[in-house]
């Protein structure tokens, strides 16, 4: 079996039991192989031994949190680059340009509904690293609109 035809490899990290075992079960009900890991230190360590193809990632745990993951990443360079979706309960707009800026793919806040996240998993998955990283590129240009917009002073603010 080439490459191609293997199922691909994702890896869940997400400190809530429930979320993490209902991620777990649909993924490998859809043909996955799925890893999950409850916090940012085990995902680290699983990552080199597991390789995944993808990892779905929580931003709020302890003891290492999903931002320390994304710059673990981030400094040890993989290549291609390892798709990120960011799934978490922080969906304040600041907080989703840093998701892009420090390298998620894509930001999906909780709570989210299994066959969304398989939907931008296989979405994702059928991207070329070139056209992943446009899609990066295009969801951090869109969310930074998005953010000067809302911040952008009015004219009318001067005169009031």
């Amino acid at each position: 079996m080439d490459q191609a035809q293997q199922p691909k490899k994702i890896l869940i990290v997400e400190d809530e039991a429930d979320i993490r075992l209902i991620l777990c079960v649909y993924l490998q009900y859809a043909g996955f192989v799925v890893q999950a890991a409850a916090h940012g230190q085990e995902a680290i360590a699983m990552i080199a031994e597991f390789k995944p193809h993808l990892i779905v990632l929580d931003l709020m745990m302890q003891p290492i949190t999903g931002w320390e993951v994304l710059d673990w990443l981030r400094a040890n360079q993989l290549t291609p680059p390892l798709p990120v979706i960011i799934l978490t309960a922080l969906s304040d707009i600041k907080e989703q340009v840093h998701g892009f800026e420090e390298g998620a793919i894509e930001y999906m806040a909780k709570p989210a509904q299994p066959s969304k996240v398989l939907e931008r998993i296989r979405a994702i998955l059928s991207l070329s690293p070139e056209q992943r990283l446009l899609l990066q590129q295009e969801q951090m240009e869109q969310k930074r609109s998005i953010l000067e917009q809302l911040y952008a002073p009015r004219p009318d603010e001067f005169w009031n």
